[in-house]
C-alpha cells in the first residue's frame, strides 16, 4: 500500500476535512460558484466517492455554467479568464463541448465552441476555440482532431490550461486550411454582434 493510499483512507476518515467538503458543498450551491464545484469535483474523485455523487456535482458544473453563459450572452459581457470563477465556468462549457464532440454531437459542439469564442475575453484562447469551431464544421471527427490536428508532444503540452491551445500546426497555418470554416464561423458572430 502506497502513502498515497494511506492518506486517502485517512482523508475519509478526518471530520474536519468531511466537515470542509459539507461546507464546500453549501458555498457551491449558495454561491452558484463553478470554481468550488470543480474544487468539491477533485475532491470527491479523489476519495473514489459514488457515481451519483460525482454526476451530480457534473450537473450542477454544466447546469449553472450554462446558466451564467446566457447572462454573458444576454448581457453582451466576456468570460475573463484571470478571474476563476470565469475560468472555471469556460472550463465547463468547454468540457461539455469537448464531450459532445466526442460523441459526434457535431452541431452542439460547433454551437458551444462558438459561444466560448464570443464570450472569452482573452485573445487567444478566443482564437483557439474558433479553430476548434471550424475543425468541427469542416467535418472531422473527434478522433482525427485528436490524433491529426492536437499536438500531442508531451514536452510542448501545456498540463495548466483546462483548453486545448497547441496544435500541430500553427494557428495561422490551421485558419489558412480551414478558410472557408473560419470565414463563415466569423460571419455567424458579425451577426451575433449586429444583433446588440
Amino acid at each position: 500500500m502506497n502513502t498515497d493510499e494511506i492518506n486517502i483512507e485517512e482523508l475519509k476518515q478526518d471530520s474536519d476535512f468531511l466537515d470542509f467538503l459539507k461546507t464546500l458543498e453549501v458555498q457551491m450551491k449558495e454561491e452558484s460558484s463553478i470554481a468550488k464545484g470543480y474544487q468539491l469535483l477533485d475532491a470527491k474523485i479523489l476519495m473514489g466517492n459514488s457515481e451519483d455523487e460525482i454526476n451530480d456535482i457534473f450537473t450542477f458544473l454544466v447546469s449553472t455554467s450554462f446558466d451564467k453563459l446566457g447572462d454573458k450572452l444576454a448581457n453582451n459581457l466576456k468570460f475573463d479568464i484571470k478571474n476563476s470563477e470565469d475560468l472555471f465556468t469556460a472550463r465547463a462549457i468547454y468540457e461539455h463541448a469537448i464531450q459532445l464532440f466526442s460523441e459526434d454531437d457535431k452541431k452542439g459542439a460547433k454551437e458551444l465552441f462558438l459561444a466560448l469564442t464570443h464570450t472569452i475575453s482573452d485573445k487567444d484562447l478566443s482564437q483557439s476555440m474558433l479553430i476548434h469551431t471550424a475543425i468541427v464544421m469542416a467535418g472531422y471527427s473527434f478522433d482525427d482532431f485528436i490524433d491529426k490536428l492536437v499536438d500531442n508532444n508531451i514536452e510542448t503540452i501545456d498540463d495548466t490550461s483546462y483548453f486545448i491551445q497547441n496544435f500541430a500546426q500553427p494557428n495561422d497555418t490551421l485558419m489558412n486550411m480551414l478558410e472557408e470554416y473560419i470565414k463563415e464561423a466569423q460571419d455567424i458572430l458579425s451577426k451575433l454582434e449586429g444583433a446588440k
